[in-house]
């Protein structure tokens, strides 16, 4: 049975797991997505603002 990295790997070296992570990459270079992700985080970690 392949250990959890193995299978991480082999999803990102799939055309699906490559399609998603350009789609991460396209979402974390738009500054609204970046606020949204920091703002999701900042609340995950109990952070106040």
């Amino acid at each position: 049975m392949a250990s959890m990295m193995d299978r991480i790997k082999q999803f990102a070296q799939s055309p699906q797991g490559r399609r998603a992570a350009e789609q991460v990459r396209r979402a974390a270079a738009d500054p609204k997505r970046r606020d949204q992700a920091q703002k999701l985080l900042d609340k995950l970690r109990g952070k106040r603002h």
